[in-house]
């Protein structure tokens, strides 16, 4: 295994390493970016999935909230399935869940009985607003390791890549 600059090794060296014993002459290179982008997705996303589970939800869960808060406006359902990129059933499944913890209420319009509108209750809202600056606390804390320039350097490289592999303009 090749010493890296600062003489540390983490998973994604030793995997390299492993397979390189195993297969040699592949060019494992992709894996410094996308097996760390991985890999460290994963460590954060355990980290919110153990603290919404002390609140009771799914990551899922917190998503369609989100999405629901970001909105500022009732949305149908088939618009949370697209913006969650979640499978239909799967919103009916966390809506009648949200709904049974009153984090979120459903109407029919009177005058447009194309689908059902959701909303965010006001114990939703103030869940969310509680919930997601933490969030962002532990984000900022898997970060904090890099100053400032080096997380704006690094965000604008990983968007080219996300912009490669996810072309939809949001």
């Amino acid at each position: 295994m090749e010493a890296r600059e600062d003489g540390h090794h983490d998973y994604v060296d030793r995997l390299r390493a492993q397979w390189g014993e195993r297969i040699p002459g592949l060019d494992t290179s992709p894996a410094e970016v996308v097996a760390r982008v991985l890999r460290i997705g994963a460590l954060v996303g355990h980290a919110h999935d153990r603290a919404l589970d002390e609140e009771g939800l799914t990551r899922g869960e917190f998503e369609l909230l989100a999405a629901l808060r970001r909105a500022d406006h009732p949305l149908r359902a088939r618009e949370i399935t697209t913006v969650t990129e979640s499978p239909g059933a799967s919103i009916t499944k966390r809506l009648d869940r949200l709904e049974r913890a009153g984090l979120v209420e459903r109407t029919v319009p009177e005058r447009d009985r194309r689908g059902v509108l959701v909303a965010l209750t006001a114990a939703g809202i103030a869940l969310v607003d509680r919930l997601f600056p933490e969030q962002v606390a532990r984000e900022a804390a898997a970060v904090s390791a890099l100053s400032v320039d080096e997380r704006d350097q690094l965000g604008a490289l990983l968007g080219v890549v996300l912009r490669t592999l996810d072309p939809v303009a949001y």
